[in-house]
């Protein structure tokens, strides 16, 4: 019995990188409304571009891994950097959860004076790239046991 997967696991994996992919994808395209000031209040377009590159390169990880192994140092980097945004956006879920207003994730703008929205949001956003990472990570082992 060989130890190389079925062509119908190789397929099933190849759909859903390509999903992931694009779902990835659409959130970096998405980030172009953060420069508008119809939407912001004071908008950044360097917090944009970041978060741009950031659902950008989790896309290219998903695209990337269909043809190659992506390096653990480069899925690490990753991480760390899902993970510090979360801890940097961390405070605005939690005033969102338990201070003193109700919970929203739906207000209309974003306002310097009610930040916990949009951080809330981002807040989600790093810990789904997160779970990107993590299923990257898991492949990534799985093709170390079986080579």
């Amino acid at each position: 019995m060989s130890n190389s997967p079925s062509t119908a696991a190789r397929t099933a994996t190849t759909v859903v990188h390509l999903l992931l992919a694009a779902m990835f994808f659409l959130f970096s395209g998405l980030q172009a409304n953060d420069i508008d000031p119809a939407i912001y209040d004071k908008p950044s377009a360097f917090d944009a571009a970041l978060w741009l590159a950031f659902y950008g390169v989790i896309g290219a990880l998903f695209v990337v891994s269909l043809f190659r192994r992506v390096p653990v140092w480069l899925l690490l980097v990753s991480a760390i950097a899902c993970i510090a945004e979360m801890a940097a956006t961390g405070p605005g879920l939690y005033e969102n959860l338990c201070g003193g207003r109700d919970f929203t994730m739906t207000q209309a703008s974003m306002s310097a004076a009610d930040p916990r929205v949009e951080l809330t949001r981002e807040f989600f956003g790093a810990l789904i790239a997160l779970c990107g990472v993590a299923l990257l990570w898991r492949r990534e082992r799985k093709r170390g046991a079986l080579t």
